[in-house]
């Protein structure tokens, strides 16, 4: 795979800053903040390691747009953005202070407030540390949550409802272990059909991450959590992400999610707010 070039306005800021004294050469990210490299500042252009040169209005043009990445392909920066004829919705790439998220039709699906998505994700994992043997993760999107999973876990099974993620993905150089890693096993399909078909007892933690109840309601409900509840191995542990219990919506979600849990067998559901869900017991 090659070394992709991605760039936003974290980026193009002190690129601008520097441009005065040109020519120079500058320290910077080209992978969202994973690395650092060293670009050269021309009078006309930034010249990228790679051999690519940048003119400097397009450099101005990533720095305007705060809310979007670019992938630098033949000179030119072209936007992380695609839109999916399966589910008639956008997808595009939002930069952070770190890792990006994703924007679904508008709306960011990390927690990008007071955390940025690579500690959210780690507070997922956290509450149903050890991850060892097979783990389960209903909702692929970034693949951030597979992919930490993966670096202690035997095998990782990932499931995406929609294809047109994976192509956000393969240009996000966050997501590239989504690709790469021997141990992650990705699923296109929809959850709560694709979990039926899988073995029962064949997954020791299950991360449970889906869209608001408004976006995937059936992933919600009691005969979808009966099934996670049959491919846990004795013992397992589920996370499920419900949103901040102290507002009105994640409170109210929280408790229909922990009854339906307890009705369909888990015998203790405990709050874990700081990761914005509920650990599951089998």
């Amino acid at each position: 795979m090659t070394h992709l070039i991605v760039l936003s306005h974290f980026q193009a800021r002190p690129l601008l800053a520097a441009r005065p004294g040109a020519p120079t050469t500058l320290p910077l990210s080209l992978d969202l903040n994973l690395s650092q490299a060293e670009v050269s500042l021309a009078h006309d252009h930034v010249l990228l390691p790679d051999g690519q040169r940048l003119p400097w209005d397009d450099v101005a043009s990533i720095c305007d747009h705060e809310n979007a990445c670019y992938v630098i392909q033949a000179n030119t920066p072209r936007k992380i953005q695609f839109f999916s004829e399966t589910l008639n919705r956008a997808y595009s790439l939002m930069p952070t202070a770190k890792a990006p998220t994703m924007l679904v039709a508008g709306f960011p699906m990390h927690r990008i407030k007071d955390v940025d998505p690579h500690e959210d994700t780690l507070n997922k994992i956290k509450s149903i540390q050890p991850l060892t043997g097979r783990v389960l993760d209903t909702t692929m999107g970034l693949g951030y949550t597979a992919i930490q999973a993966a670096r202690t876990a035997t095998e990782v099974v990932t499931i995406e409802l929609d294809p047109t993620v994976v192509e956000v993905c393969r240009l996000n150089p966050w997501s590239q272990a989504l690709f790469t890693s021997p141990n992650i096993s990705r699923l296109i399909g929809d959850a709560y059909d694709v979990v039926a078909t899988l073995d029962e007892g064949s997954f020791s933690r299950i991360i449970h991450d889906p869209p608001t109840f408004s976006l995937a309601g059936d992933l919600y409900a009691a005969d979808f959590y009966a099934e996670l509840w049959r491919v846990l191995t004795p013992r397992g542990r589920l996370f499920h992400y419900v949103g901040d219990p102290r507002s009105r919506s994640g409170s109210s979600v929280t408790r229909g999610v922990t009854r339906r849990l307890q009705e369909v067998g888990f015998r203790r559901v405990l709050p874990r707010p700081g990761a914005f869900g509920v650990v599951a017991y089998k």
